[in-house]
């Protein structure tokens, strides 16, 4: 008989939950930089071990929220991890214990959920800084187990992959065995775009931007050709995306295309717009493009 469940990932934003999902898998599921709210929408990587599909559910992180945008990618969070069999705490080692990892602790224990802690990131740490941590965590929530791993390295990952494994119902398959995640191929070349413009723009300026896939064709040769437009709320920030002479831009899908191009196993022409659009994180046509559901109120 298989087995089948749902596993949240939740967390503040860089606890590396992204790093994470792909490691667990072993593919690229979820776009992943060095800055904080990368994620934006629910993310799901499959994964089939001993006859169990496990569903891992990469949620945005969860910060207080201020645009529309903000407020629609806490809600995906915490509904993600409403429906999940476990959910899976994630902090980031290094920061340790801090006041928005105790507010989303105190807010899944209220829930009377089943949660577990995962201290990720336990090779930028001394070890000895790890149980003290783990003792203090104890005090936010009633964890069933904890965990301690480098979603980087790969450290401690078996121990996680074997408990999910032990935890799941007994279920059929909801997704094919071959699938490693729901996203579309559409959704998955607008973020590969917008990695590259969290890799290699300002910091300020990735938070002002967004990717939409406008055209994605397989043409006659068997190449795809992608058309993707980046919408961005100021005229400096669509300045600092072109880049002198086009040079910035070029390189945003250069990187991009190689990456699609990795993951797809297809040759793949990319072609890139940037488009200034005030206050697109407001709008609803863009927040649903993103993947995302409208915010409540």
């Amino acid at each position: 008989m298989t087995k089948c469940g749902f596993i949240a990932l939740i967390g503040a934003p860089n606890a590396g939950k992204s790093t994470l999902l792909n490691r667990l898998t072993g593919a690229k599921v979820s776009i992943v930089s060095p800055k904080a709210q990368t994620t934006r929408a629910r993310v799901l990587g499959i994964l089939v071990r001993d006859e169990t599909q496990l569903i891992f559910v990469d949620t945005p992180g969860i910060f207080a929220p201020k645009r529309r945008l903000d407020k629609a990618m806490v809600e995906a969070a915490w509904n993600g991890a409403g429906e999940a069999d476990l959910r899976f705490l994630l902090v980031d080692a290094k920061h340790g214990l801090t006041e928005g990892v105790r507010d989303i602790a105190a807010k899944l224990a209220e829930t009377g959920a089943r949660l577990s802690l995962v201290l990720n990131k336990i090779d930028l740490i001394d070890r000895q800084e790890l149980l003290p941590m783990a003792q203090a965590a104890a005090a936010m929530a009633k964890f069933e187990e904890v965990f301690m791993i480098s979603a980087q390295s790969g450290d401690g990952i078996e121990a996680l992959l074997d408990y999910c494994v032990a935890q799941m119902p007994q279920s059929p398959y909801l997704y094919p065995e071959d699938e490693m995640t729901d996203l579309p191929d559409r959704q998955l070349a607008a973020e590969i775009v917008r990695e590259q413009i969290f890799l290699q723009t300002r910091d300020e300026v990735p938070y002002g931007a967004t990717v939409e896939t406008e055209s994605f064709k397989e043409q006659r040769n068997g190449s795809i050709r992608i058309d993707a437009v980046i919408y961005v709320a100021r005229e400096g920030h669509k300045a600092i995306l072109i880049g002198a002479k086009g040079t910035r831009i070029k390189e945003i899908g250069s990187r991009a295309r190689q990456e699609l191009e990795r993951l797809m196993e297809v040759k793949v022409d990319l072609f890139l717009r940037v488009v200034e659009r005030p206050g697109w994180d407001e709008e609803a046509a863009r927040i649903r493009a993103a993947g995302l559901d409208l915010p409540r109120g």
